[in-house]
């Protein structure tokens, strides 16, 4: 079973016109990610997993999973705000030959920091997989602690790293200071990703990652084989395109848009989502044209 790796694309839900999931279209998008030396999450926010039914979360699993082989590490975005259906999700998914599982914090009930710590050791204790933590405030309402992400950490074997998404150094710093041996922090924002590994991060968990992987690895591989200044290098270079997939449309329609005009349409986005304005559209273009990407 391979391990979740440094770079790891959360992927877009391809739809087709009447907006059901393509999986035919989810299964080239797996296999063009991994070509690229990618591995994926499957199901995450870039994924709308707000707004696809634990069915098709399913069969996206196995999709997936079937596009790209064993020896790519597929991480499957099971977690919610309820924690028997997160269970219940996690459960089926590790039947479908997924690496491991990512579970988002509950959002709109605004846990207390008890309650994130219960909810993690009851999903993770469900499952045999590696599981990795994911911290995303703005989205969720409620930051979960330093504190939190490493009680977790020494008191649920099998919980192994965080995906930070805080934006917070001082607190990412913290966990990467203060967490076990081999537990691991990936970036949650590519802006972010460069300064999270120079405080003890690992890698990131990507959205950018669906038009240049390759960069984006090469950077982290400079850093952490001490070519500082080309990693730098690299991380200026793709600052644009980072900036370019969370225009005021969002994500997942901005990225949605970028691979659109770089060649690989994957449709829509489910309601409330809508596709990316024609403002946006225009600077996406821009700066997939102007990296060489479209």
């Amino acid at each position: 079973m391979p391990q979740p790796g440094m770079l790891i694309t959360a992927m877009v839900t391809p739809f087709d016109d009447d907006l059901n999931v393509d999986f035919d279209r989810l299964g080239a998008l797996a296999q063009r990610l991994a070509d690229a030396g990618s591995d994926l999450l499957v199901s995450g926010t870039t994924g709308e997993s707000p707004t696809t039914s634990a069915e098709e979360k399913l069969e996206m699993f196995r999709v997936v999973r079937e596009a790209v082989g064993r020896d790519v590490s597929i991480m499957a975005g099971t977690g919610g705000n309820d924690t028997a259906r997160s269970i219940a999700l996690t459960q089926k998914a590790s039947e479908l030959g997924v690496d491991s599982i990512l579970l988002v914090g509950p959002y709109y009930n605004k846990p207390s920091q008890e309650g994130f710590y219960q909810h993690f050791k009851a999903v993770a204790e469900s499952t045999d997989l590696p599981v990795i933590l994911y911290n995303v405030p703005g989205r969720t309402g409620k930051n979960i602690e330093a504190a939190t992400v490493l009680r977790v950490a020494e008191d649920v074997e099998n919980v192994i790293g965080v995906k930070e998404a805080s934006g917070d150094l001082e607190q990412i710093a913290t966990i990467c200071r203060d967490a076990p041996d081999g537990f691991r922090v990936w970036s949650g924002d590519d802006i972010n990703t460069l300064p999270i590994l120079a405080v003890g991060g690992y890698g990131v968990i990507s959205v950018a990652g669906h038009i240049a992987p390759e960069e984006i690895g090469e950077m982290m591989d400079c850093y952490h084989n001490g070519e500082v200044a080309r990693a730098t290098e690299l991380h200026h270079r793709l600052m644009p395109l980072f900036d370019a997939c969370f225009l005021a449309s969002g994500n997942p329609p901005c990225v949605k848009r970028a691979l659109e005009v770089c060649g690989f349409p994957v449709g829509g986005t489910r309601l409330p989502v809508v596709p990316a304005s024609e403002k946006d559209t225009a600077t996406i273009r821009e700066v997939c044209e102007r990296l060489g990407y479209a």
